[in-house]
């Protein structure tokens, strides 16, 4: 019997030592979640978690998906509400789960990205979770004396925006803007990456609105040579030769004087022929000019004197230009013959002629110190003028100092801009003249040659041009 009794006493320890062991497993430093309190306000939503002892925990932030993540020893109080859900541009809710015997998980599922604060308080005992709505960032780093590097990042009402600005001194940094074509020819992209390295640039920004093909939509002037031209005024930048700025809305003029006097009208530059027009091509656009023989080209030395006379696709040699006309401007070029002279004009009007190098986009995003978009005078598609979007912006200070922008967009760490808010953006950094210019995906900033930015396709877009940080000693 007493045999017996032993064998109980044995059996009943080692269960009461098990159950122990379990008990220490499932709450090791018996920490109990007994409750889960919210607050929301414009500025902060706090998570307040209830313990009747303070647990160990971790935070983690995940990016796919977007959340917070608290793992905590302990577990959960029956009764205790595992979910909240929150009408909240910042936070979608929270979620309690207890993954397993003693380890607690809180999920903050996240909108959008934002500052946070994990900390404990005691008597009572509480892991509160602060995320902040309202916030901002800045790093800023010299790249060499009078061109500075800015990481920015701010909350607003609609989310966090996330921006990259160079600022240059032109006076005191020894560097100048150049536009970058890609692959030196009108047709054809490149990733911005391949022409930053190409010139040596210390930084570079995407440019000019450009088609599949790559030909540019807009101004282009390289080295005083007229690259592209907008259909109708747009707002460009022009670079003086001493390295200043002109930020304002530009005009292409074209025409050709004709032996008999007469002049003709040259509806564009290194781009597709239209029906009636008479379109110029040089060296930029690329080997022929790849026109149909529906019209007829018109080859034109250096010495403006007629060197051929074809029906299409017309070789561009170097030194030569090529009048290609159709319809009125085919009937109007018909009777040239080789050694005619003809006199080609161009403007973009004064002070315009005078720039060195000049690029288009637009619409004007702040003129004279004022928030002033062009968008409907300069009859911008409403896929650029409507919503928030990856944006590029350039702009010129006071003082001469030059900014150049890109905000990021389409990702949950940051919703992009409106065009007018990007305007008091650039407003807000010192522009008293700035510019939009191409933005989404094409959005890019390279500095010492790495990009900086989080483009919104996920890797780098081949693009038309860029604008190029490029030390005066380099540019040609």
């Amino acid at each position: 019997m007493a045999r017996y009794f032993r064998s109980i006493s044995c059996v009943m320890i080692f269960v009461w030592l098990l159950l122990v062991g379990v008990a220490a497993f499932a709450a090791p430093d018996g920490s109990t979640l007994q409750n889960m309190r919210y607050r929301q306000k414009d500025d902060k939503v706090r998570v307040v978690l209830d313990f009747d002892k303070l647990p160990e925990y971790n935070v983690v932030l995940e990016a796919q998906p977007l959340r917070l993540i608290i793992e905590m020893t302990g577990s959960l109080k029956q009764d205790i509400g595992v979910k909240a859900l929150f009408n909240d541009p910042f936070v979608k809710g929270v979620t309690l789960e207890e993954t397993e015997p003693g380890h607690i998980r809180a999920v903050v599922d996240l909108k959008q990205n934002l500052d946070y604060h994990v900390f404990v308080l005691k008597s009572p005992n509480r892991i509160v979770i602060d995320l902040n709505k309202v916030f901002e960032q800045k790093a800023e780093e010299e790249l060499i004396p009078g061109v500075r590097h800015l990481s920015w990042k701010k909350s607003y009402p609609f989310g966090p925006v996330e921006a990259d600005v160079v600022t240059i001194d032109p006076v005191t940094s020894g560097v100048t803007l150049v536009p970058v074509l890609s692959n030196n020819a009108i047709s054809g992209l490149e990733t911005l990456s391949n022409m930053s390295s190409r010139v040596k640039a210390l930084a570079a920004i995407n440019g000019s609105y450009f088609s599949l093909s790559g030909e540019i939509i807009g101004l282009l002037k390289l080295n005083g040579e007229i690259v592209s031209t907008p259909t109708l005024p747009r707002t460009a930048v022009g670079i003086m030769p001493d390295g200043t700025l002109l930020i304002d809305q530009a005009e292409y003029n074209g025409e050709c004087v004709l032996p008999d006097g007469t002049f003709a009208t040259i509806s564009g530059v290194n781009r597709e022929r239209g029906a009636d027009e008479i379109i110029l091509y040089n060296k930029y656009y690329g080997p022929t000019t790849g026109t149909n023989s529906y019209g007829i080209d018109v080859v034109v030395d250096e010495n403006d004197r007629v060197t051929a006379v074809n029906g299409a696709n017309t070789p561009i040699t170097p030194g030569s230009r090529v009048l290609s006309g159709h319809g009125q401007g085919k009937n109007l070029l018909k009777n040239l013959h080789v050694g005619d002279r003809v006199l080609i004009h161009e403007t973009l009007g004064a002070p315009w002629d005078k720039t060195i190098y000049a690029l288009g986009a637009g619409p004007m995003l702040v003129k004279d110190g004022s928030v002033n978009v062009t968008a409907e005078e300069e009859q911008v598609a409403s896929d650029i003028a409507i919503g928030r979007a990856p944006r590029t912006a350039l702009g010129v200070m006071q003082d001469g100092k030059i900014l150049l922008a890109v905000v990021d967009g389409r990702r949950a760490g940051s919703a992009g801009f409106t065009l007018g808010e990007l305007a008091a953006f650039m407003r807000d950094l010192g522009a008293v003249n700035a510019l939009n210019l191409d933005g989404g995906g094409s959005s890019e900033m390279i500095v010492n040659g790495v990009i900086v930015n989080t483009p919104s396709d996920g890797r780098e877009r081949r693009v038309g041009d860029a604008i190029a940080v490029v030390r005066t000693s380099l540019v040609n």
